[in-house]
Protein backbone atom coordinates (compact mmCIF):
# COMPACT_ATOMS: atom_id res chain seq x y z
CA UNK A 1 0.00 0.00 0.00
CA UNK A 2 1.75 3.21 -1.38
CA UNK A 3 0.44 5.98 1.19
CA UNK A 4 0.67 9.94 0.34
CA UNK A 5 3.29 11.44 2.47
CA UNK A 6 3.89 12.70 4.89
CA UNK A 7 2.63 10.57 7.67
CA UNK A 8 3.45 8.48 10.96
CA UNK A 9 3.70 5.07 10.90
CA UNK A 10 3.09 3.34 13.79
CA UNK A 11 3.86 -1.11 13.66
CA UNK A 12 2.15 -3.00 16.19
CA UNK A 13 4.68 -5.57 16.33
CA UNK A 14 7.10 -3.32 17.49
CA UNK A 15 4.53 -1.39 20.09
CA UNK A 16 3.60 -4.80 21.21
CA UNK A 17 7.28 -5.61 22.19
CA UNK A 18 7.20 -2.39 24.35
CA UNK A 19 3.69 -3.67 26.07
CA UNK A 20 5.10 -6.98 26.49
CA UNK A 21 7.83 -5.56 28.87
CA UNK A 22 4.93 -3.16 30.83
CA UNK A 23 2.83 -6.51 31.45
CA UNK A 24 6.26 -8.26 32.34
CA UNK A 25 7.25 -5.45 34.77
CA UNK A 26 3.41 -5.70 36.08
CA UNK A 27 3.22 -8.96 36.91
CA UNK A 28 6.68 -9.55 38.43
CA UNK A 29 6.44 -6.09 40.84
CA UNK A 30 2.80 -5.38 41.39
CA UNK A 31 3.24 -2.19 39.67
CA UNK A 32 0.13 -0.60 37.59
CA UNK A 33 1.22 0.83 34.75
CA UNK A 34 -0.97 4.09 33.38
CA UNK A 35 -0.47 5.60 30.41
CA UNK A 36 0.82 9.19 29.95
CA UNK A 37 -1.14 10.41 27.55
CA UNK A 38 0.79 13.75 26.87
CA UNK A 39 3.18 11.68 25.31
CA UNK A 40 1.17 9.38 23.10
CA UNK A 41 -2.20 10.04 22.69
CA UNK A 42 -3.09 7.73 19.59
CA UNK A 43 -6.11 5.87 20.31
CA UNK A 44 -6.72 4.05 17.27
CA UNK A 45 -4.16 1.63 18.98
CA UNK A 46 -5.59 2.08 22.11
CA UNK A 47 -7.58 -1.63 21.61
CA UNK A 48 -3.75 -3.34 21.81
CA UNK A 49 -2.36 -1.11 24.44
CA UNK A 50 -5.04 -1.80 27.24
CA UNK A 51 -4.33 -5.15 26.86
CA UNK A 52 -1.19 -4.61 28.68
CA UNK A 53 -1.58 -1.22 30.92
CA UNK A 54 -4.13 -0.19 33.72
CA UNK A 55 -5.53 3.13 32.63
CA UNK A 56 -4.26 6.76 31.74
CA UNK A 57 -2.96 9.70 33.16
CA UNK A 58 -3.21 13.10 32.23
CA UNK A 59 -2.25 16.70 32.10
CA UNK A 60 -5.71 18.53 31.28
CA UNK A 61 -9.41 17.66 30.88
CA UNK A 62 -9.46 16.68 27.36
CA UNK A 63 -6.80 13.97 28.06
CA UNK A 64 -9.15 12.77 31.04
CA UNK A 65 -12.13 12.35 28.95
CA UNK A 66 -10.10 10.75 26.08
CA UNK A 67 -8.54 8.25 28.74
CA UNK A 68 -12.02 7.26 29.83
CA UNK A 69 -13.84 7.59 26.73
CA UNK A 70 -11.42 5.91 24.26
CA UNK A 71 -9.07 3.58 26.46
CA UNK A 72 -11.07 2.55 29.90
CA UNK A 73 -9.46 0.95 33.06
CA UNK A 74 -8.34 3.63 35.65
CA UNK A 75 -8.17 7.13 34.85
CA UNK A 76 -5.84 9.22 36.60
CA UNK A 77 -6.80 12.83 36.44
CA UNK A 78 -3.76 15.62 37.16
CA UNK A 79 -3.17 18.87 35.80
CA UNK A 80 -0.59 21.69 37.24
CA UNK A 81 -3.69 23.96 37.42
CA UNK A 82 -7.21 23.16 37.07
CA UNK A 83 -9.64 25.86 36.26
CA UNK A 84 -13.33 26.55 38.00
CA UNK A 85 -15.22 25.61 34.90
CA UNK A 86 -13.58 22.81 34.39
CA UNK A 87 -13.40 20.88 37.35
CA UNK A 88 -16.65 19.37 37.52
CA UNK A 89 -16.08 17.40 34.10
CA UNK A 90 -12.57 16.26 35.37
CA UNK A 91 -13.64 14.74 38.59
CA UNK A 92 -17.25 13.21 36.48
CA UNK A 93 -14.46 11.59 34.30
CA UNK A 94 -11.64 10.19 36.32
CA UNK A 95 -11.18 7.56 39.40
CA UNK A 96 -8.61 9.61 40.99
CA UNK A 97 -7.83 12.90 40.56
CA UNK A 98 -3.77 14.22 41.60
CA UNK A 99 -3.69 18.22 42.70
CA UNK A 100 -0.43 19.98 41.77
CA UNK A 101 -0.66 22.26 45.29
CA UNK A 102 -2.63 22.47 48.49
CA UNK A 103 -3.82 25.40 47.69
CA UNK A 104 -5.72 23.54 44.63
CA UNK A 105 -6.20 20.76 47.03
CA UNK A 106 -8.04 22.87 49.06
CA UNK A 107 -9.91 24.62 46.78
CA UNK A 108 -11.83 21.10 44.65
CA UNK A 109 -11.17 18.73 46.93
CA UNK A 110 -14.44 19.05 49.28
CA UNK A 111 -16.16 18.40 45.25
CA UNK A 112 -14.05 15.65 44.63
CA UNK A 113 -14.80 13.46 48.24
CA UNK A 114 -18.80 14.41 47.00
CA UNK A 115 -18.32 12.31 44.33
CA UNK A 116 -16.12 9.47 46.28
CA UNK A 117 -12.91 9.59 44.33
CA UNK A 118 -9.77 9.29 45.42
CA UNK A 119 -7.88 12.38 45.92
CA UNK A 120 -3.91 12.39 45.61
CA UNK A 121 -1.14 15.51 45.46
CA UNK A 122 1.78 16.16 43.42
CA UNK A 123 5.17 16.06 46.12
CA UNK A 124 8.01 17.57 44.20
CA UNK A 125 10.90 15.93 46.20
CA UNK A 126 13.83 18.13 44.71
CA UNK A 127 16.07 15.77 43.03
CA UNK A 128 15.41 14.60 39.61
CA UNK A 129 17.31 12.65 36.25
CA UNK A 130 16.72 15.53 33.53
CA UNK A 131 19.42 15.87 30.71
CA UNK A 132 17.89 19.16 29.93
CA UNK A 133 16.56 21.53 32.41
CA UNK A 134 13.48 22.95 30.59
CA UNK A 135 12.06 19.71 31.08
CA UNK A 136 13.73 18.96 34.92
CA UNK A 137 10.54 18.81 37.52
CA UNK A 138 12.88 20.07 40.35
CA UNK A 139 14.44 22.89 38.18
CA UNK A 140 14.68 25.78 40.62
CA UNK A 141 11.48 27.45 41.66
CA UNK A 142 9.40 24.58 39.92
CA UNK A 143 6.18 24.65 40.11
CA UNK A 144 5.31 21.26 39.75
CA UNK A 145 4.00 19.91 42.97
CA UNK A 146 4.69 20.71 46.84
CA UNK A 147 8.21 21.19 48.08
CA UNK A 148 7.34 22.23 51.81
CA UNK A 149 6.23 18.90 53.69
CA UNK A 150 5.18 21.54 56.62
CA UNK A 151 2.53 22.69 54.14
CA UNK A 152 1.72 19.20 53.24
CA UNK A 153 1.35 17.59 56.34
CA UNK A 154 -2.42 19.21 57.82
CA UNK A 155 -3.91 17.97 54.90
CA UNK A 156 -2.95 14.30 54.75
CA UNK A 157 -6.03 12.99 56.15
CA UNK A 158 -7.67 14.63 52.81
CA UNK A 159 -5.59 11.93 50.40
CA UNK A 160 -4.98 8.48 50.29
CA UNK A 161 -2.25 8.50 47.80
CA UNK A 162 0.68 10.71 46.34
CA UNK A 163 2.18 11.59 42.85
CA UNK A 164 6.40 11.89 42.80
CA UNK A 165 7.48 12.74 38.90
CA UNK A 166 11.16 12.93 38.50
CA UNK A 167 12.09 11.45 35.30
CA UNK A 168 13.02 12.85 32.08
CA UNK A 169 14.49 10.07 29.77
CA UNK A 170 16.18 8.14 32.28
CA UNK A 171 17.47 5.02 30.99
CA UNK A 172 20.20 4.51 34.31
CA UNK A 173 18.65 1.77 36.60
CA UNK A 174 21.42 3.31 39.28
CA UNK A 175 20.12 6.78 39.11
CA UNK A 176 16.40 5.69 39.77
CA UNK A 177 17.81 3.25 42.53
CA UNK A 178 19.62 6.44 44.33
CA UNK A 179 16.27 8.65 43.54
CA UNK A 180 14.27 6.35 45.29
CA UNK A 181 16.73 5.71 48.62
CA UNK A 182 16.35 9.57 48.99
CA UNK A 183 12.48 9.95 48.26
CA UNK A 184 12.35 6.74 51.01
CA UNK A 185 14.72 8.34 53.41
CA UNK A 186 12.78 11.70 53.07
CA UNK A 187 8.91 10.78 52.95
CA UNK A 188 8.91 7.34 54.76
CA UNK A 189 6.55 8.56 57.58
CA UNK A 190 4.20 9.94 54.87
CA UNK A 191 4.48 6.67 52.89
CA UNK A 192 3.40 4.49 55.61
CA UNK A 193 -0.04 6.01 55.36
CA UNK A 194 -1.03 6.47 52.04
CA UNK A 195 -2.57 3.48 50.06
CA UNK A 196 -0.90 4.14 46.79
CA UNK A 197 1.65 6.16 44.82
CA UNK A 198 3.00 6.76 41.82
CA UNK A 199 6.26 7.57 40.56
CA UNK A 200 5.75 9.05 37.19
CA UNK A 201 7.14 8.84 34.21
CA UNK A 202 10.22 9.44 32.07
CA UNK A 203 11.89 6.02 32.93
CA UNK A 204 12.85 4.35 30.13
CA UNK A 205 12.74 0.32 31.09
CA UNK A 206 11.45 -0.94 27.96
CA UNK A 207 15.13 -0.29 26.42
CA UNK A 208 17.28 -3.21 25.21
CA UNK A 209 19.27 -3.53 28.10
CA UNK A 210 17.46 -2.33 30.61
CA UNK A 211 17.97 -4.31 33.65
CA UNK A 212 14.07 -5.06 34.15
CA UNK A 213 13.94 -7.63 36.97
CA UNK A 214 16.13 -5.29 39.10
CA UNK A 215 13.99 -2.66 38.60
CA UNK A 216 10.51 -5.34 39.60
CA UNK A 217 12.75 -6.83 42.55
CA UNK A 218 13.15 -2.98 43.60
CA UNK A 219 9.60 -1.35 43.00
CA UNK A 220 8.17 -4.55 44.88
CA UNK A 221 10.22 -4.40 47.52
CA UNK A 222 9.39 -0.74 47.73
CA UNK A 223 5.82 -1.46 47.67
CA UNK A 224 5.61 -4.20 50.20
CA UNK A 225 7.67 -1.85 52.96
CA UNK A 226 5.07 0.61 52.91
CA UNK A 227 1.82 -1.87 52.33
CA UNK A 228 0.96 0.60 49.17
CA UNK A 229 -0.45 0.40 45.55
CA UNK A 230 2.99 1.67 43.16
CA UNK A 231 2.03 3.05 39.54
CA UNK A 232 4.56 3.96 36.68
CA UNK A 233 3.65 6.57 33.84
CA UNK A 234 5.27 5.55 31.26
CA UNK A 235 4.36 7.41 28.17
CA UNK A 236 7.58 7.07 25.65
CA UNK A 237 8.41 4.25 26.77
CA UNK A 238 5.36 2.42 25.87
CA UNK A 239 5.91 2.99 22.37
CA UNK A 240 9.60 3.43 21.87
CA UNK A 241 10.40 2.77 17.96
CA UNK A 242 7.65 1.77 16.93
CA UNK A 243 6.48 5.07 15.05
CA UNK A 244 8.32 6.46 11.86
CA UNK A 245 7.43 10.04 10.31
CA UNK A 246 7.49 9.12 6.44
CA UNK A 247 8.77 11.67 4.17
CA UNK A 248 9.73 12.50 0.80
CA UNK A 249 12.21 14.49 -0.92
CA UNK A 250 10.78 17.61 -2.90
CA UNK A 251 13.94 19.36 -3.87
CA UNK A 252 17.63 19.61 -3.37
CA UNK A 253 20.01 22.00 -3.54
CA UNK A 254 24.05 23.04 -2.67
CA UNK A 255 24.79 25.58 -0.35
CA UNK A 256 28.33 24.42 0.31
CA UNK A 257 26.74 21.22 1.68
CA UNK A 258 24.11 19.05 -0.39
CA UNK A 259 20.80 20.06 1.19
CA UNK A 260 17.74 18.13 0.92
CA UNK A 261 14.04 19.62 1.03
CA UNK A 262 11.10 17.10 2.68
CA UNK A 263 7.36 17.53 2.73
CA UNK A 264 7.70 17.85 6.24
CA UNK A 265 8.79 20.20 9.58
CA UNK A 266 10.36 19.59 12.57
CA UNK A 267 8.59 22.70 14.10
CA UNK A 268 5.40 21.19 12.71
CA UNK A 269 5.84 17.48 12.87
CA UNK A 270 8.84 16.58 15.48
CA UNK A 271 8.54 19.80 17.59
CA UNK A 272 10.86 18.29 20.04
CA UNK A 273 13.52 18.33 18.26
CA UNK A 274 13.62 22.35 17.96
CA UNK A 275 12.90 22.51 21.57
CA UNK A 276 15.60 20.39 22.42
CA UNK A 277 18.40 21.30 20.12
CA UNK A 278 18.35 17.84 19.01
CA UNK A 279 18.25 15.91 15.06
CA UNK A 280 16.08 12.71 14.66
CA UNK A 281 17.84 9.94 13.07
CA UNK A 282 17.61 7.74 10.10
CA UNK A 283 19.01 4.14 9.04
CA UNK A 284 21.42 2.68 8.18
CA UNK A 285 22.57 6.26 8.13
CA UNK A 286 25.66 4.98 6.23
CA UNK A 287 26.72 5.99 2.97
CA UNK A 288 29.64 8.37 0.76
CA UNK A 289 26.53 10.52 0.18
CA UNK A 290 26.24 13.39 2.95
CA UNK A 291 22.90 15.37 2.70
CA UNK A 292 21.13 18.42 5.61
CA UNK A 293 17.51 16.67 5.50
CA UNK A 294 15.23 19.98 6.10
CA UNK A 295 11.88 20.59 6.56
CA UNK A 296 9.19 23.05 3.99
CA UNK A 297 8.83 25.64 6.20
CA UNK A 298 10.08 29.22 5.83
CA UNK A 299 11.94 28.81 9.56
CA UNK A 300 15.89 28.57 8.52
CA UNK A 301 16.66 25.93 11.56
CA UNK A 302 13.72 23.94 9.91
CA UNK A 303 16.63 21.28 10.05
CA UNK A 304 16.11 17.48 10.80
CA UNK A 305 19.71 16.42 11.03
CA UNK A 306 22.92 15.49 8.92
CA UNK A 307 22.64 11.88 7.66
CA UNK A 308 24.59 9.76 4.84
CA UNK A 309 22.86 8.08 2.06
CA UNK A 310 23.98 5.21 -0.63
CA UNK A 311 23.13 7.14 -3.28
CA UNK A 312 22.50 10.99 -4.59
CA UNK A 313 18.91 11.72 -3.25
CA UNK A 314 16.40 13.55 -5.88
CA UNK A 315 13.29 14.47 -5.72
CA UNK A 316 10.77 11.65 -5.25
CA UNK A 317 12.87 9.72 -2.74
CA UNK A 318 11.76 8.49 0.36
CA UNK A 319 13.14 9.00 3.80
CA UNK A 320 11.98 7.67 7.03
CA UNK A 321 12.67 9.45 10.09
CA UNK A 322 12.68 7.09 13.41
CA UNK A 323 11.18 6.38 17.13
CA UNK A 324 8.73 9.67 15.88
CA UNK A 325 5.89 8.28 18.32
CA UNK A 326 6.28 9.97 21.54
CA UNK A 327 5.77 13.89 21.97
CA UNK A 328 5.37 14.08 17.90
CA UNK A 329 1.24 13.03 17.41
CA UNK A 330 0.35 14.80 20.27
CA UNK A 331 2.14 18.19 19.55
CA UNK A 332 1.40 18.41 16.02
CA UNK A 333 0.66 21.71 14.58
CA UNK A 334 -0.40 24.01 11.16
CA UNK A 335 3.01 25.87 10.85
CA UNK A 336 2.84 27.92 7.44
CA UNK A 337 0.21 25.62 6.80
CA UNK A 338 2.08 22.59 5.99
CA UNK A 339 -0.14 19.55 5.26
CA UNK A 340 -0.38 17.55 8.60
CA UNK A 341 0.95 14.16 8.92
CA UNK A 342 -1.41 11.21 8.11
CA UNK A 343 -1.64 8.92 10.80
CA UNK A 344 -1.15 4.82 9.77
CA UNK A 345 -0.74 2.06 11.42
CA UNK A 346 0.89 -1.41 10.41
CA UNK A 347 -1.18 -4.44 12.13
CA UNK A 348 0.39 -7.39 13.33
CA UNK A 349 -0.63 -9.34 10.52
CA UNK A 350 1.13 -6.93 8.21
CA UNK A 351 -1.26 -4.88 6.64
CA UNK A 352 -1.17 -1.22 6.54
CA UNK A 353 -4.33 0.72 7.33
CA UNK A 354 -4.63 4.59 6.80
CA UNK A 355 -6.49 5.99 10.01
CA UNK A 356 -6.32 9.30 9.94
CA UNK A 357 -6.01 12.08 7.17
CA UNK A 358 -6.10 15.56 7.66
CA UNK A 359 -7.64 18.04 4.80
CA UNK A 360 -7.50 22.20 3.98
CA UNK A 361 -11.14 22.10 6.59
CA UNK A 362 -9.04 20.82 9.42
CA UNK A 363 -6.30 23.75 9.13
CA UNK A 364 -9.29 26.18 8.44
CA UNK A 365 -11.35 25.37 11.19
CA UNK A 366 -8.29 25.35 13.88
CA UNK A 367 -7.80 28.89 13.05
CA UNK A 368 -11.75 30.60 13.34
Amino acid sequence: MTLQTPYYLLDKSVLLRNLEKISYLRQASGVKCVLALKAFATWSVFDLMREHMDGTTSSSLYEVKLGRDKFGGETHAYSVAWADHEIDEAIEACDKIIFNSVSQLERYADKAEAQGKKIGLRLNPGISHSHFILADPARPFSRLGEWDLERVRPVLDRISGVMFHFNCENDEYDSLDTLLQTIEERYADILHGLEWVSLGGGIRFTGDDYPIDKLAQRLKAMSERYGIQLYLEPGEASVTKSTTLEVTVLDTVYNGKHVAIVDSSTEAHMLDLLTYGEYTSVAPNTGPHTYIVCGKTCLAGDIFGEFQFETELKAGDRISFLDAGGYTMVKKNWFNGVQMPSIAVRHLDGQVELVREFTFEDYARSLS
